[in-house]
């Protein structure tokens, strides 16, 4: 029997698979040219592809759900009340990548008001973290002052608004609760993968900077203790968001076997 599904159905039904993988794709690829790309200063490439591989990722996904076919039937509604953003995302992992948003806010903020300027280049500002050892001025760098920061607030301040509406169009958008409750992980991974991966940059530069000699002193040891926790943390976020970006159903089958999706 031939197949009467006109192709460019068949298509939408996947496009939001097409659109996610893409996203990550072409963010890898981005990730790649700018991370090689001729300066001075050897992590402002990686600041750059950093926050685009997380943009494209957010981008994929978003352009993923916009492309989704919706249910084209009559709604039927079961109930009056009012569909809420989180019951659709993920009920474990989303406190958690708050938490690290809300700790890279906190640490960028810190880098910014603490950070000075390179005494070494020209236009250093925000560069190095300035401390005094053995009565000598020495700076410690790169520090996640605002040359590095920058670009990471720029990258949340459009990637976060963004997730955020999409979840709130998807928790009062058509279809069923699966549909709705993987479209918003997919997002919310997408979301993730944007956070976890500057925290874990941000982390690193912290690092380096403490640790590259013995000038940090009790505090740079006591940040350390601090930080490196929450980067393993954003390390298994980081997977976690991946595998949700490219397979949101194959991490919430949980839900599904509760029964508790209503008929909407």
């Amino acid at each position: 029997m031939l197949d009467t599904v006109p192709l460019q159905s068949r298509f939408l039904e996947h496009a939001d698979h097409y659109a996610r993988w893409s996203g990550l794709a072409v963010g890898i690829v981005a990730a790649q040219q700018l991370v090689t790309m001729e300066s001075d200063d050897i992590t402002m490439p990686l600041v750059f592809a950093i926050t685009a591989f997380g943009l494209c990722a957010v981008g994929g996904v978003l352009l993923g759900d916009a492309l989704t076919l919706r249910p084209q039937e009559a709604v039927r509604t079961a109930s009056l009340a009012p569909r809420l953003v989180r019951a659709h995302v993920p009920p474990r992992m989303t406190p958690l990548l708050l938490l690290q948003a809300a700790s890279l806010a906190t640490l960028l903020v810190i880098g910014v008001v603490t950070a000075s300027s390179d005494p070494g280049r020209i236009g250093g500002a925000g560069r190095v973290m300035t401390v005094t050892c053995e009565g000598i001025r020495t700076s410690l760098g790169p520090w996640p002052g605002l040359y590095y920061s920058g670009p990471m607030f720029a990258a949340l301040a459009v990637g976060t608004p963004a997730c955020v509406w999409a979840l709130r169009r998807i928790a009062h958008g058509p279809g069923n609760d699966q549909q709705r409750r993987d479209r918003a992980w997919a997002i919310t991974g997408a979301w993730g993968l944007l956070v976890s991966s500057q925290v874990l940059l941000v982390v690193l530069m912290i690092f380096v900077a403490l640790t590259e000699n013995a000038c940090a002193g009790p505090l740079g040891a006591a940040t350390i203790v601090v930080v490196c926790p929450l980067g393993l943390l954003s390390m298994f976020t980081f997977g976690w968001s991946l595998i949700t970006v490219v397979a949101p159903r194959a991490v919430d089958d949980e839900a599904a076997g509760n029964g508790t999706f209503d008929d909407e």
